[in-house]
């Protein structure tokens, strides 16, 4: 794979960008996350306000306007194209069994909010309690079981909305 990037500026406008053309970036760190940058021979002040490393997601102030990039290389965009998501940005709808037991304690409602890691549920598979927790915050849209339901694996229990 070659060093290329895909740039994109606040969820919208995107870049394509290769490696050698960031060696020619006429760029000086003149601080801590600060940068005087010439572009066509006009100058940019430019500062790394916040870092989000895991995400490859920072927020850039240039000349006194905010912009968040994300930066993806060849790796990241190969496996969005193959359908995988990575981390957080994966949302979850549904929470569905995955063994097969039975349903000891339900914490939450139908129309209820929750937020990530608020508990959901507890089900008993091979005599040990599996406690379920909200994979994200959000609202409770269905719940497809009952407390002493015996379930199978990848039934659906809850939905959200």
């Amino acid at each position: 794979m070659s060093n290329a990037y895909k740039l994109t500026v606040n969820g919208s406008t995107s870049f394509d960008v290769t490696q050698n053309e960031v060696n020619q970036l006429d760029a000086i760190s003149t601080g801590p996350a600060h940068y005087h940058i010439l572009k066509d021979k006009k100058p940019f002040k430019a500062e790394i306000t916040e870092t989000n490393f895991l995400a490859k997601e920072y927020t850039v102030k240039v000349n006194g306007n905010s912009y968040t990039v994300a930066i993806a290389n060849q790796l990241d965009m190969l496996i969005k194209d193959m359908g995988f998501e990575i981390g957080a940005s994966k949302q979850v709808n549904e929470i569905k069994a995955p063994i097969p037991g039975l349903i000891l304690e339900i914490s939450v409602s139908e129309g209820q909010e929750v937020n990530e890691n608020d508990k959901l549920l507890v089900l008993e598979a091979m005599k040990m309690e599996n406690t379920f927790n909200s994979p994200r915050a959000g609202v409770i849209k269905s719940i497809a079981v009952q407390k002493g339901d015996a379930v199978d694996k990848g039934q659906l229990l809850i939905e959200f909305e």
